[in-house]
Order: structure tokens, then sequence, then C-alpha cells
């Protein structure tokens, strides 16, 4: 029998474990508080950074929200980041992706400070991740080691492959992968022979950005299918990378889309301003 994986039962743990640490700390005298800056007023962002706000309010810590016009310009928005940076009360700083097209990610990025950096996207909060040290990780792949890890499977020892290799899934991914001992190969678009190396996988992480490509050819018997995936298809229905049906019969365990990675993705983000705390 196929385990399905469930992201939103884990998360609401996780979450719930935070506002007793968080009621904890605030006895000590400590608190947070997570500024979320918005460029413009795209829809899903929008909706993105109400969840946010609501998932700091669920766990007991404060949330200041900036809502600048889309015609904002790179300097204004870099300005408003030196200033949170210098605020001592503002323990996390996001940025919501995407920024639009005339500001540069990367340098927005680069510009938080790495101490308030929750998203885990700066190159020392990769850097960190890398040789091991200590530092904030990038959501959603912290997500699905806890989901792993709640679901009691232990990655030492196995074989794992990641599909993708983004920044901001795919090589952290990996690099967790590692850190706990996995055996790890990374796959990408001029991966020869896919199917051959997907199917080596005990755990199967799939980041690749394609509706429903993979199908059963292209896992083993009992494996782990984790589907980072998402995307809403012509009848209104979210899929993931993942052939759902294709695959659940064939592997051990596998979260669903919607319901399974993504709602970890927000309760990581609250696990890395508590620790900020």
């Amino acid at each position: 029998m196929t385990a399905i994986i469930d992201g939103k039962a884990i998360s609401q743990k996780i979450k719930d474990e935070l506002k007793e640490e968080v009621a904890r700390k605030k006895a000590q005298g400590r608190s947070a508080t997570l500024a979320v800056i918005q460029v413009g007023n795209d829809p899903a962002s929008t909706v993105y950074v109400g969840n946010k706000k609501k998932a700091c309010a669920y766990i007991g810590i404060e949330s200041e929200s900036f809502e600048l016009p889309e015609e904002t310009t790179q300097d204004e928005l870099l300005e408003v980041i030196d200033r949170l940076n210098d605020d001592p009360g503002i323990t996390g700083i996001l940025v919501q992706l995407p920024v639009p097209a005339h500001i540069d990610e990367d340098t927005i990025i680069r510009r938080i400070s790495p101490l308030k950096d929750v998203d885990g996207f700066h190159p020392m909060s990769v850097g960190a991740l890398c040789i091991g040290e200590k530092g904030f990780v990038s959501c959603t792949p912290a997500g699905i080691m806890k989901l792993l890890e709640y679901s009691g499977i232990d990655v030492s020892g196995k074989e794992c492959v990641v599909i993708g290799r983004s920044n901001i899934v795919g090589k952290p991914m990996s690099l967790l992968l590692l850190r706990a001992n996995g055996t790890v190969t990374i796959c990408h678009s001029k991966t020869k022979n896919l199917k051959e190396v997907a199917s080596r996988a005990d755990i199967l992480v799939v980041a690749i950005g394609r509706p429903r490509m993979i199908n059963e050819e292209y896992v083993k018997d009992g494996a782990v299918v984790i589907d980072v995936g998402i995307h809403r298809m012509e009848d209104g229905k979210l899929c993931g990378d993942v052939d759902f049906d294709r695959v659940k019969d064939k592997c051990s365990a596998i979260t669903p889309v919607p319901g399974g990675v993504g709602p970890m993705t927000i309760a990581m983000l609250m696990y890395n301003v508590v620790s900020a705390m």
C-alpha cells in the first residue's frame, strides 16, 4: 500500500510546535518580526504574502508589510531593504518574488543581510549550506527534508536522485540529502538516459517544471517520490511534475499535488524566522 505523504498535516504539526517555541521565547523577553516586501500587485504574489502573514499571526510573531507600487525603482527598493537591515526590531526580511522586470532579482537577494535572509537565498546562506555551517536554508528543500523525517523515511545510505538544478530547489535539495548521508545524483535537461538514472533512485525528488512528465517508467519499485512541481491545467485542476495516477501504485510513498510539498514552504519560512529570535 502506497503511503500518501500529507504535507498539510505535517506543516500544521510544525506550526503548532513553533507556536509553543515562540511562547517560550517570548516569556524570555525575545521577539521576532518578519518584514515582507511586495513590489506590484501580482495576484499570486498577493495570495502568497497573505498566507505568510496568516502563518505569522498563527504562531504568534509580528509581521510588517511593505506594498510598493509596480513603478518602484531598484534603488528605492534597495533603500527599503537597507532600512530594514539596520532595524534591530526586524528579525527576518523577504522580498516576494518575482519582482518587476526592471529590477534585478540577484541584486535584491544579495542586499538582504544574511542574518535576516529567512528565504535562504543569499550566497552566504547557500555557502554555509555547502560547507555544513549554520545558516538559513531555502524553505522548499528544508520542507522536503521535514516531510521525509516526519514520515519516518531515513535518507542515510539511500540512492537519491534530484531532477532539477535550480538555485532555489535542486541545488540546495541535493546538498541537504548529501548532508543526511544520501548518495546523490543531480539530473537536468542535458542528462542522458534520464529514465535509467531516475529509476535507480530510492528517493526521487522531481523539480523539473514540466507537468506530469515523470511517469512509472522513471520510478523504481518501492521508491519514495517527492513532487515539487505545481501547474494549473486548462481544466483548472492542479498537477505536479509527476503523473500521480500512473506512479502512485509503483512507489512506497509519494507527495500529492496540491497538499504535499507546497504547505511545507511557509512552515519552514516560519521555522527560519523563529530560529532568528
